[in-house]
């Protein structure tokens, strides 16, 4: 761990972020994290709780003069996004996350960072630790799994909390106040294949796509940022329809909510039509790095001579695997007709594995209109239906509907000026949070969302801003010591 970190201002925040990243924390595996903040807890001599699910709730009693405030639930999330480029050597269920700092942003080494939530959870820790913070009670509630399914949001169950006021510091745009956010479903399309035996008189390559940025599959999907599995199917169905190229294994993309950085596949090809596949597919190659030049000038994708594999799909579903794959929307659906230049809906094609037999192809469609999320989830189904493929639903969660006429955003508002002299850019955001579903337990809580400066969220590019975590900060203890008094 490089020591500048602790070193950094507001000191407390960096300290217990750097205490938490530490501790493996991936999605669904949280047993060390939940312990870890039970222990923190249970130091500070607070009341803590785990909740039957695995959240996390620490109440703190509020410090002199401010007993007549409202309770107030700061909110984050335990987990993080494991992503990490191909060539670092990481264990992310046993390694704690290597940083550094680099001029006004914190990095980690070929990794994501975590600030994504750590930050917000460090902040918390902050507020729970400190001695000489006014505030008003507090519930932290520290939330598991928001990356992978929110099953921590969706288990809370009602009369846990008391608070009427609650501050999610799950944002990543220091001047934005968060009031709105998309929701989402997992949609799975699974398929088997027979395995054909190669071909004699044929040659084996893998195909790799690499380089690309990925990132959050919600902010970033207005960005057009190339989607490895959608590059290299193009490729695919390029190869199989003019060569007959035959597909042996597909890996591509890693997790749902990140937009897929790297695919790798095995083909083989006649050995007649070699020459010809070569030229064309790198004349292809070409059309497309000449595309992405602008967004991705890192695309690097290559063919390489390997060992033929002793099986290929049989033909049919090939053919189907790559028209759906090609047919299957990735992108910008539809943007808001109420908010100006916010995404509505979206999908990102996350997850393309081929082998074995098996097909698996994981999306994740995001949108803050319901209707609009099954109108694109049931478009989604239907292409991969008529392909053969079994489709399933899953962990479908509701968007968090905004409130203009909201209290504690008005006293956001009006502080966010006070100090920055500038306007906040008050908006909904694309993404997953988790208000929406707290929301439905706890219709009456009054719900904002804030945080500092995060780039690169969902991918090795991480980085969090100091100047910014300052700002938040300073931000943050302002709105402490002025949330309204109890009715």
């Amino acid at each position: 761990m490089n020591t500048d970190i602790r070193n950094l201002e507001p000191k407390a925040v960096w300290n217990h972020f750097a205490d938490l990243n530490a501790v493996p924390r991936p999605s669904k595996k949280e047993e060390r994290v939940i312990q870890f903040m039970v222990d923190f807890g249970k130091s500070l001599n607070l009341d803590t709780m785990v909740d039957k699910v695995g959240n996390v709730i620490i109440r703190k009693p509020a410090t002199k003069g401010m007993e007549d405030k409202k309770t107030v639930v700061m909110q984050s999330h335990l987990d993080m996004v494991h992503q990490k480029n191909a060539d670092t050597n990481f264990d992310f269920d046993t390694e704690g996350i290597k940083m550094f700092v680099d001029g006004d942003w914190v990095k980690a080494e070929g990794t994501t960072l975590g600030a994504d939530n750590g930050l917000g959870v460090a902040a918390i820790m902050a507020i729970l630790s400190s001695t000489d913070i006014s505030h008003p009670a507090i519930e932290a509630l520290f939330t598991i799994d928001e990356e992978t399914g929110m099953t921590g949001a969706m288990g809370l169950e009602g009369g846990i909390l008391t608070g009427e006021i609650l501050l999610n510091l799950d944002t990543e745009e220091d001047d934005e106040i968060g009031i709105g956010c998309a929701g989402g479903v997992d949609i799975t399309a699974t398929r088997t294949y027979t395995q054909e035996e190669v071909p004699n008189n044929t040659k084996a390559y893998t195909i790799s796509v690499t380089g690309l940025n990925g990132g959050h599959s919600g902010m970033d999907i207005y960005k057009g940022l190339g989607n490895a599995n959608k590059i290299m199917n193009r490729v695919l169905f390029d190869g199989f329809t003019n060569f007959g190229l035959r597909v042996s294994e597909i890996n591509g993309g890693s997790l749902r909510n990140a937009i897929p950085r790297e695919s790798f596949a095995t083909v083989v090809i006649d050995s007649v039509s070699e020459k010809p596949f070569l030229f064309e597919t790198n004349e292809l190659i070409k059309n497309i790095k000449h595309e992405f030049a602008s967004l991705e000038p890192n695309l690097t994708i290559e063919l390489n001579e390997t060992a033929t594999p002793d099986f290929v799909m049989d033909l049919g579903v090939q053919l189907g695997l790559t028209k759906a794959i090609y047919g299957a929307l990735n992108g910008v659906y539809r943007m808001s007709p109420d908010i100006e230049d916010l995404v509505e809906t979206s999908n990102n094609i996350a997850r393309v594995i081929v082998k074995d037999g098996a097909i698996k192809i994981g999306c994740l469609t995001r949108s803050s209109s319901e209707t609009n999320k099954w109108d694109l989830a049931n478009s989604l189904r239907s292409v991969f239906e008529l392909a053969g493929f079994d489709v399933e639903f899953s962990g479908s969660y509701p968007g968090w509907l905004p409130n203009v006429n909201s209290d504690i955003l008005k006293v956001l508002t009006k502080l966010y000026k006070e100090i920055n002299n500038s306007e906040p850019n008050v908006a909904a955001c694309h993404a997953g949070l988790e208000c929406g579903i707290l929301g439905q337990n706890y219709p009456k809580m009054d719900m904002i969302s804030f945080g500092p400066n995060i780039k690169g969220a969902h991918s090795p590019d991480e980085r969090a801003q100091i100047s910014s975590t300052q700002k938040f900060w300073s931000f943050l203890l302002e709105i402490l010591k002025n949330i309204p008094s109890k009715n």
